[in-house]
């Protein structure tokens, strides 16, 4: 893949304090696996480098109403995310009990999504974009390639990896700007995305890599 602000963007999913945040309801399965790849820390420098460089910023969010936990039936890990309120808001509407709250921007992220400029499409509601507006806003603004990053490897990151790539984007992946939960039953997360990332995405970039690429 060649790297051109004109048409390539940093895609960043979910970077959400219930999935980065001590303090998050998912930590206890996450927590190993973002340590592990300095994934906290290697997002802020993909936010720094695309920002300093005029590369276009987009954030897929993952949010849940009190509306979602009527869904009769779910998966095993929309199950936890219900049962667990996990990215839960009161009101789609208002920020009432955003601030602060698992489904609120990790801190040190506020910086670089608050600027104004980057662009934060409508939330996705399972793991892909398909349920969002990702798709439009990109090729409203004649995005082509995507640096893709954020959080959950094995599931918002692949689907949106797989549904972006079958909409015709290249995509590179950010394997350490990313983490994955340990069930003890289900097993790691992150081992089975890493695995899919090498077979199917356009290229598979470590953060030095992808902060190199957009200098």
């Amino acid at each position: 893949m060649q790297y051109n602000k004109n048409d390539t963007a940093l895609v960043v999913i979910d970077p959400q304090n219930d999935v980065l945040s001590e303090q998050g309801v998912s930590w206890a399965l996450v927590g190993a696996s973002v340590k592990e790849n300095n994934t906290v820390e290697n997002l802020a420098r993909l936010f720094a480098a695309a920002k300093q460089q005029d590369y276009q910023v987009f954030i897929s969010p993952h949010y849940l109403y009190p509306f979602d936990q009527a869904w009769r039936f779910v998966g095993a890990v929309e199950k936890m995310m219900l049962d667990e309120k996990e990215f839960y808001r009161p009101d789609p509407l208002g920020d009432e009990g955003l601030i602060g709250s698992g489904a609120d921007w990790l801190e040190r992220y506020k910086p670089f999504i608050e600027d104004g400029k980057t662009v934060v499409v409508s939330p996705h509601k399972m793991w892909g974009p398909q349920t969002n507006d990702l798709v439009l806003q990109l090729r409203k603004r004649g995005i082509g390639k995507i640096i893709l990053a954020g959080m959950l490897a094995n599931l918002c990151v692949e689907s949106h990896l797989r549904e972006l790539l079958e909409q015709g984007f290249e995509v590179a992946v950010v394997k350490d700007a990313t983490a994955a939960p340990r069930h003890p039953v289900l097993g790691d997360g992150y081992k089975a995305a890493v695995v899919n990332y090498g077979f199917i995405a356009n290229a598979v970039l470590t953060t030095d890599e992808a902060v190199k690429a957009m200098s």
